[in-house]
Order: structure tokens, then sequence, then C-alpha cells
């Protein structure tokens, strides 16, 4: 009834998102397997270090924060593997 005509607006980079959409639909496994493997740590580093949010702001700082949170995990995951004395030797 729009005399005009109707509009219907898409992003540019919209048939990428389609596109990632249907592989999803296709592929329902893969989306289990990356939350078994990916999504864990950032659990698990949200929950030990009580790391909701972010304290500091800025790109540069946040990341920098990430950084941190993501190298103390990967350290506790290393010591409980290796062991702290292995781990020593192998850095010195």
């Amino acid at each position: 009834r729009n005399k005009q005509g109707r509009h219907i607006y898409r992003w540019v980079e919209q048939r990428v998102l389609e596109q990632m959409q249907q592989r999803v639909a296709d592929n329902p496994e893969i989306i289990k397997k990356r939350k078994q493997l990916v999504e864990h740590p950032f659990g698990t580093i949200k929950h030990r270090a009580d790391q909701g949010h972010f304290l500091m702001r800025g790109i540069d700082k946040v990341s920098t924060e990430m950084s941190l949170s993501v190298l103390a995990y990967n350290l506790k995951w290393v010591i409980n593997i290796v062991g702290v004395k292995e781990l020593i030797q192998a850095v010195a």
C-alpha cells in the first residue's frame, strides 16, 4: 500500500553470515565440538579467577588483561600436567 515501495536493508556482508548459519545448520556437531574445546577455557577463567568482567578500559589494557588471564590459565594447566619441577627444568 506504500506508494514509495518497501525498503529492506541488508548489511553489505550479510551473505557471509548466511553462509555461516547454513554451515552450522548442516553440521551441528561442529558447534558441539567447539563448545567442548574452545569455550571451556573461557568459562574456567571466568569462574576460577572470578573474572566476569574486565577491570581496565581501552582495547590495549583489556587485551593485556586478557593475555595475563590466559597466561595464568595455561601455566596452571601445564603445572597440573607436567609438574612444577619439570616445568622449571624445561624453562631453565
